[in-house]
């Protein structure tokens, strides 16, 4: 394949960043887009000197290589079912679905139909990570926390728990994922929400969630995510192991240990080009570096609605390892022991 034809479905603030990553590479062509917005497609693709389609279908007829699905997280679903049906290269923007049983759905296809897939969850193109992940070896976590700090975005379906998931599934689903990648799988999970939505209307998540986290190999955790601010004051990781301090964010990592203080600055925009680098040469047959695939994404949307499943109930739950992992809400019943609710 010398050139990778991409078709696009959604024409949102997330697709335009991709098609303006994927426009840069010689060897890609935006064949085309489609939104349920028509001008938002419109002049997306006029931008990148594609065509608009109607559907998904019409640009699944088309013939594109891979499509990027750049939509809502409640709008994820019939889109990927089709793709996968059609057998094409998709790539699926973060997070994958705001449920646990269409992410579970569409993994399953993905599976059955050996389909090549990217999620963009970019942060793990970060070289920084890589150099983490090097100190990390052969010393045993102790404690990591994450937190993303921000704001409500602009968009109206954000504050609605039915159409993002929040903000631990929507944002802090980035902070999430790099744990998972650093320290491995959570097991189980204690989170409570404040109740208290932002100042937006029609809001109803929680403006503040916090978490507690217990990690397979005996490591402990904390998560907070807040959009109360006006800002992104803060998103990343603190990983204690012994004799090192990890301080992990998107423009850098900062280490300590027993040599002293260092920086290492990191390149975010690098990290973006990157993940839409990696899935295109996969497409073409040059390359194996697509990090997340479908699959690994659907680790992290567990996790991330353990933790909105047990802000929500109050309750801790439970997250079995293995293929056939489903949540678990874990009821304390009495002090010789837990019980699990069927």
């Amino acid at each position: 394949m010398r050139v990778c034809r991409v078709g696009f479905v959604g024409a949102g603030g997330v697709a335009q960043r991709h098609a303006r990553v994927l426009g840069g590479f010689e060897d890609v062509e935006i064949l085309g887009v489609t939104d349920v917005t028509r001008g938002a497609a419109a002049e997306l693709a006029d931008a990148h000197g594609a065509a608009t389609f109607a559907d998904v279908e019409e640009l699944l007829a088309a013939g594109p290589d891979a499509v990027y699905v750049c939509v809502p997280p409640f709008a994820h679903g019939p889109v990927e079912e089709a793709v996968v049906a059609a057998g094409v290269p998709m790539f699926v923007e973060k997070p994958v679905s705001v449920d646990l049983d269409t992410a579970e759905r569409i993994a399953d296809l993905v599976a059955r139909r050996g389909l090549l897939t990217g999620v963009g969850h970019h942060w793990r193109y970060l070289h920084v990570v890589d150099e983490a992940r090097e100190l990390l070896a052969g010393r045993p976590v102790r404690m990591v926390s994450g937190a993303w700090l921000d704001k409500v975005p602009p968009v109206d379906w954000w504050a609605r728990r039915d159409s993002s998931g929040g903000p631990v599934v929507e944002q802090a689903a980035h902070v999430l994922d790099l744990m998972r990648a650093l320290v491995g799988e959570v097991t189980e999970v204690t989170a409570y929400g404040d109740g208290t939505p932002p100042p937006v209307e029609g809001a109803d998540i929680d403006s503040v969630t916090t978490a507690a986290l217990r990690f397979a190999d005996g490591a402990v955790g904390t998560l907070a995510a807040a959009c109360v601010l006006g800002w992104k004051h803060r998103a990343g990781l603190e990983i204690l192991a012994d004799g090192l301090a990890l301080s992990l964010a998107e423009d850098g990592l900062t280490i300590r240990d027993a040599d002293g203080e260092r920086h290492l600055p990191a390149d975010p925009d690098g990290a973006r080009t990157a993940v839409d680098r990696a899935f295109v040469d996969a497409v073409r047959g040059v390359g194996d570096d697509v990090r997340v695939p479908y699959a690994e994404a659907l680790g992290t949307q567990r996790l991330a609605l353990a933790v909105a499943e047990s802000a929500a109930t109050g309750r801790p739950v439970a997250l079995p390892t293995g293929p056939a992992a489903t949540l678990r809400v874990v009821t304390v019943a009495a002090p010789a022991g837990v019980g699990v609710d069927a």
